[in-house]
């Protein structure tokens, strides 16, 4: 199956935010405005970061951080790479990246902390659906008062969500998915609990494992019984 091998903005924010805590998509904007990077654009005006922009962007972020270097400086400096490795700005070509199995679930960010404002301009959803959506246990802000965020695992869930809402679904009726996974997440807890209780560390590893597996035997098992149940219609 064929994947995208591209960026939007939204993703390009999430993708560097751990190391950059302080970038917003107003700047990127801005690197882009004064010429540091060139994005490819879709017909329709929405940017495409490639790999290769991505990366030119992480070091533009990082010359700023670590030497402060000014974005004229900056900008120089990059142009001397490009010359040198003759790429003359158009960055060559780009491999396609292996799409994922479609049973497995995307990896959360780690150390993900993003604002309301953050996680609505790199979800796609408005502010009020967000916090219709945390209303229902669906995403929660985490943190103390003053300092609010949102994490990688509320970016997932919003980022799948996203496709729900395109065929008219609300978030209320999202609510079965909470309901249904609390106490899957208990019955597989039950399983390994004997090997959780344990100290000994190669058995919580175990554990571990077992409820990847658990996790990955669960969706299958769904995905199979949800087309069993649609026979009807799919054939």
């Amino acid at each position: 199956m064929a994947t995208r091998n591209y960026q939007s903005i939204g993703e390009v924010l999430v993708s560097v935010k751990t190391e950059f805590p302080d970038i917003t998509i107003s700047k990127i904007r801005f690197l882009e405005s004064e010429g540091l990077i060139e994005p490819e654009r879709t017909p329709s005006g929405y940017r495409k970061f490639y790999e290769k922009d991505v990366d030119r962007l992480r070091s533009i972020l990082r010359m700023q951080r670590d030497e402060y270097l000014p974005l004229k400086v900056i900008k120089d400096r990059l142009f001397e790479t490009d010359a040198l490795d003759g790429q003359g700005g158009d960055g060559g070509s780009i491999e396609p990246v292996a799409p994922e199995p479609d049973e497995e679930l995307a990896e959360a960010p780690t150390g993900l902390q993003m604002s309301i404002e953050e996680m609505s301009a790199a979800t796609g959803i408005d502010r009020e659906r967000i916090r219709e959506l945390e209303s229902f246990g669906l995403v929660k802000e985490h943190g103390p008062d003053g300092a609010r965020y949102f994490d990688g695992d509320d970016y997932i869930v919003l980022s799948i969500v996203k496709d729900f809402f395109r065929f008219g679904v609300e978030p209320r009726h999202l609510t079965m998915y909470k309901h249904f996974e609390e106490r899957e997440a208990d019955f597989f807890e039950s399983i390994v609990m004997p090997q959780l209780r344990q100290r000994n560390p190669d058995a919580r590893r175990g554990a571990t494992a077992s409820l990847v597996e658990l996790a990955r035997a669960s969706r299958k098992l769904k995905q199979a019984l949800l087309r069993t149940n649609l026979r009807q219609h799919l054939t």
